[in-house]
C-alpha cells in the first residue's frame, strides 16, 4: 500500500482501524509492504504501530528495505546522469532535491532550502537533520551516485518541470515519477534510475518473498502509484484517488479520511468471501498531466 493519500489521512496520520486491519492480516500469514514515494526515514518513521514484519519500498521504488533498516535493494541514479539533468532544468533549481541514500545526514540536498515555505516549508523543518545546503546543486555529485532527483514546487511549476525533463535527449536514461495533490496546490516530482517504478520494485519484491502476482494486493491513490496497481492481481484505488485511476474500472475502497485501506484488506484479504485475484488488467495510458 501507498502512504500519502491512501494509508495516512489527509493530516498524515495513520488510523487505528488501519492498524488494527493491517495487523489482522500479518497475523493471518500476509506480507505486509509499504510501497511510496517517501525516502526510508521519512516512512520509517510513521510506521511504528506496524508490525515488524513489513518492508518498506521507498523512493518510488528504487530502494527496498527492511522495517529494521536492512537494504535488500537498491537502484541508483548514475552521477553523469543527474548532473546532466540539474544543468538541463536550471530554471527549476529552486525546487529540485538531490537525494542520496545515506545514514542519517545530507540525505536531501537543496541549493537553498526555505523553512518558511508555506508549502515546502513543514517538510524542510520536519527533516532538518537530514537536509543540507550545497550551491550550485551539481557540487554535492562529486563521486557518490544518488537514488534520485527530486522536484517539489506548485502543481504548474513541476509539471512545467515535468515536460522539460520529458523531452529531453537522454531519456532513456532515467524514469519519471509524479505524485500530485492538487488540494494542497504541491507537486513531488522524483527522477529515478531506468526501469524503476513503484510496479517494477513490487514485482522484484513479490518474487523475493515467492508471492505470486495473482496473490499481491495494491492499494493507492496517485499517478506513481498507476504500475503497482497493474500488476497486481487485485488493484484497489482509494475514494479520493486522482480521476486518472478511477477511469482504469478497478474496484474502490473507502477515503484515506475514512479508513479506506483498513476497508479494503477486510473486504479483499481478510473475508471468506473475498473475490478471488487474477481479474484483467487495463494497460498503461499515456495520459499524463
Amino acid at each position: 500500500m501507498d502512504l500519502d493519500g491512501t494509508l495516512l489521512d489527509s493530516r498524515s496520520q495513520l488510523s487505528d482501524q488501519n492498524v488494527q486491519a493491517i495487523r489482522a492480516a500479518a497475523e493471518q500469514g500476509i506480507e505486509i509492504a509499504i510501497v511510496t514515494g517517501r525516502r526510508f526515514h521519512s516512512a520509517r518513521s510513521l510506521v511504528d504501530a506496524l508490525p515488524e514484519t513489513l518492508h518498506l519500498i521507498v523512493n518510488n521504488g528504487a530502494v527496498i528495505k527492511s522495517k529494521a533498516g536492512v537494504t535488500h535493494q537498491r537502484h541508483l541514479l548514475p552521477v553523469a546522469t543527474a548532473r546532466r539533468l540539474l544543468e538541463h532544468t536550471e530554471e527549476f533549481r529552486p525546487y529540485a532535491a538531490v537525494v542520496f541514500d545515506r545514514p542519517r545526514e545530507n540525505q536531501v540536498i537543496l541549493e537553498a532550502p526555505d523553512f518558511d515555505d508555506p508549502v515546502r516549508g513543514a517538510y524542510f523543518r520536519r527533516s532538518r537533520e537530514f537536509v543540507a545546503a550545497v550551491s550550485p546543486l551539481t557540487r554535492c555529485l562529486n563521486g557518490e551516485a544518488p537514488i534520485q532527483l527530486m522536484y517539489t514546487g506548485p502543481c504548474d511549476v513541476v509539471r512545467a518541470a515535468k515536460r522539460l525533463i520529458e523531452s529531453l535527449g537522454f531519456r532513456r536514461e532515467y524514469t519519471v515519477a509524479l505524485a500530485e495533490y492538487e488540494a494542497r496546490e504541491l507537486s513531488i516530482m522524483d527522477v529515478v534510475p531506468p526501469g524503476v517504478t513503484k510496479g517494477t520494485a513490487l514485482a522484484e519484491w513479490a518474487e523475493r518473498m515467492g508471492i505470486g502476482r495473482e496473490e499481491v494486493m495494491a492499494i493507492g491513490d496517485n499517478w506513481n502509484d498507476r504500475e503497482m496497481l497493474e500488476f497486481a492481481g487485485v488493484p484497489v484505488v482509494m475514494e479520493n484517488c486522482i480521476p486518472e485511476l478511477k477511469s482504469c474500472g478497478w474496484p474502490a475502497t473507502l477515503s484515506n479520511d475514512s479508513d479506506g485501506v483498513a476497508a479494503a484488506i477486510r473486504k479483499y484479504a481478510l473475508e471468506p468471501a473475498a473475490p478471488q485475484p487474477g481479474q484483467p488488467r487495463p494497460t498503461t495510458k499515456d495520459a499524463q498531466p
